[in-house]
């Protein structure tokens, strides 16, 4: 009998057995072909033997069947070898002892390269001048017997696109509607850490996870399935950190992480899954480069501080610092170390040429090893991110307008305001969509607020940084003219500074709105928070709005906020807003008490 019959009855015994098993219906073999009620999420044709296999989990299944016991070359391009997780498992489900082999050289190498041992999943916060970014993302990383994290590597997923050149709304309009495949990529971690730790200024968590070395090598082989396969990126679902969740189910089909999520996938709330399925070992943060820098600010004298920005621009030379007698050794070191810091910083943006920065850094290091060894720079670690509040938000309350009880009920999808207790979120920044505020009372009932969207990067400015602080809002609400909600839109810009305490800010907002006709106006605010305790929250902004029909008004907003637990936060508000019309004035008072709980 010829060797080709014999590989034909193998491989109709094994389908017959498969389809004894009814493994096409097994939930991991799912979880390997990304099937969501019989349909993959993955778009690329070349990831399926079937030509139905996209959305028929049995052919799909025969099909691969069949791959394997081709007379194909078994070598790096063979299904074998692409296709190692369908290989192992199919093999170890059918008990199979005459399986095909293959000699999967590329495989082999990159296997032993990446050594897998162990997983962490890894969480660059919110960026504060970046929209796109403010909700954070999350990637893994495959950790080796090497004792440097750092030589390990990252998984991640994004969409093939370039942020950096690409207009930003068109971007995120793309993003929303699936415009760009998403991809999966293996890189060295350390290639990540300077990208996000680095040159976005983004803090890192890092979460190990009680994967085992097996679970660990059987999402590596899944990975490998994965490379180069494209997927429609949607911003909300098949986004970055939900791709990361198929992974972790590859490892460990037991989790389910994906059930918690229907119709949004926010990086953080990943997080927050992952720590419930109680998977997390131990945490580790990692400061950026922004982080390091404002430290150094703290701990340098006042008459030093420009020192580091002119040994940067060449105002200053390093061997002077060095040399120089009046400064201490400590100040010193500061100077030298935050030039370092900055050098890097500005290169990462663009701002330096490779010559120049390899010329300052090798002066600026040199003269800072003459100092001699000091102690790593003590950065306290900030409240981690999962010990913040959740993403979904249900609020109700009792208010006080006019002499009138009013009641309120509001729910919001995502994800924070600066009224919400900034503990564990990055300060200053605020991403709201879909919130909505009802109310009711003897008179009427009726829609506070209706906001579609709503960003705030408040971005205090310092030594080293000099951000500019910008919000954008969309929807429906109560600060307008008229009593009954009104349709705008308004894009601010200003500048904010601040301490440990809280910061303050000014900004100009430009103002477009509907009432019968479109309106134009423009105001001018200045507010404050305070947010130096972990339970307190203290809010307060003035307004003073001029509109295109000679109209001015004055809106006041306060609010104090107590964090009674994690997911619950009670909030006394104050809302004022006056219209002064052909010298008729008129005013509003509302005096709130909300509890708002997330979920």
């Amino acid at each position: 009998m010829s060797t080709t019959l014999l590989c034909a009855n193998s491989v109709q015994n094994y389908k017959n057995k498969a389809q004894k098993l009814e493994l096409s219906k097994k939930h991991y073999w799912h979880i390997l072909l990304h099937t969501n009620d019989d349909e993959s999420e993955i778009d690329d044709p070349n990831f399926f033997f079937a030509k139905d296999g996209k959305n028929n989990p049995e052919h799909e299944l025969a099909a691969t069947l069949d791959a394997f016991f081709s007379d194909e070359v078994k070598d790096d391009n063979s299904s074998i070898c692409k296709f190692p997780a369908r290989y192992a498992w199919l093999k170890e489900q059918l008990q199979a002892d005459d399986f095909p082999t293959a000699i999967c050289k590329e495989y082999d190498k990159i296997f032993a390269r990446v050594d897998p041992k162990s997983t962490t999943m890894v969480f660059p916060a919110a960026h504060i001048n970046s929209p796109a970014s403010m909700f954070g993302h999350t990637f893994l990383r495959i950790n080796s017997s090497y004792n440097s994290k750092l030589l390990s590597y990252a998984v991640n997923y994004a969409a093939n696109a370039n942020t950096e050149t690409e207009n930003g709304v068109v971007f995120a309009i793309k993003g929303l509607v699936g415009g760009y495949y998403g991809r999966y990529s293996l890189l060295p971690y350390y290639e990540k850490l300077k990208e996000y730790r680095d040159s976005e200024q983004r803090d890192i968590w890092e979460y190990d996870l009680n994967l085992t070395q097996e679970e660990t090598v059987r999402m590596f082989r899944h990975i490998w399935e994965l490379n180069g396969t494209n997927s429609y990126y949607y911003f909300f679902t098949e986004n970055c950190s939900y791709n990361m969740l198929w992974l972790l189910e590859a490892a460990r089909p037991t989790l389910h992480l994906r059930d918690h999520f229907v119709y949004q996938v926010i990086p953080l709330e990943t997080v927050h899954v992952v720590k419930q399925a109680g998977i997390v070992t131990q945490e580790n943060y990692r400061p950026s480069k922004r982080t390091k820098l404002l430290k150094y600010e703290i701990l340098l004298d006042e008459k030093y501080k420009e020192l580091p920005i002119e040994l940067v621009e060449g105002d200053k030379k390093a061997e002077d610092i060095q040399s120089d007698e009046t400064i201490s050794i400590d100040q010193k070191r500061y100077i030298l170390e935050s030039g370092v810091e900055y050098l890097e910083y500005q290169y990462s943006r663009g701002k330096i040429k490779k010559d120049t920065y390899l010329e300052l850094f090798h002066k600026m290091t040199s003269e800072r090893a003459k100092l001699g060894i000091t102690k790593p720079l003590d950065i306290k670690t900030p409240p981690n991110p999962i010990d913040g509040h959740r993403a979904v938000r249900a609020q109700f309350g009792l208010g006080v307008k006019d002499g009138d009880f009013i009641g309120y009920l509001g729910i919001r999808p995502a994800y924070h305001d600066l009224q919400d207790s900034s503990y564990g979120f990055l300060r200053g920044t605020q991403i709201e969509f879909m919130n909505l505020l009802a109310s009711t009372s003897k008179k009427e009932t009726k829609i506070e607020e209706a906001t579609i969207i709503s960003i705030v990067s408040i971005a205090q400015r310092s030594l080293f940084f000099k951000n500019f602080s910008w919000r954008t809002k969309i929807g429906w609400d109560n600060d307008y003219l008229t009593q009954d909600p009104t349709f705008g839109l308004s894009v601010g810009a200003g500048f904010s500074w601040g301490n440990d305490i809280g910061f303050f800010y000014g900004m100009v907002d430009p103002i477009l709105y509907q009432n019968s006709s479109f309106h134009a106006g423009v105001g001018g605010s200045i507010g404050a928070k305070i947010d130096k305790y972990k339970d307190f929250n203290t809010n307060v902004e003035f307004t003073q709005r001029v509109y295109d029909s000679g109209d001015k008004q004055l809106l006041i907003k306060a609010a104090q906020g107590y964090r009674i637990s994690q997911n619950k936060q009670i909030v006394l508000k104050y809302d004022y807003k006056d219209k002064i019309s052909k010298n008729i004035t008129r005013d509003e008072q509302i005096f709130r008490l909300m509890l708002k709980y997330y979920f």
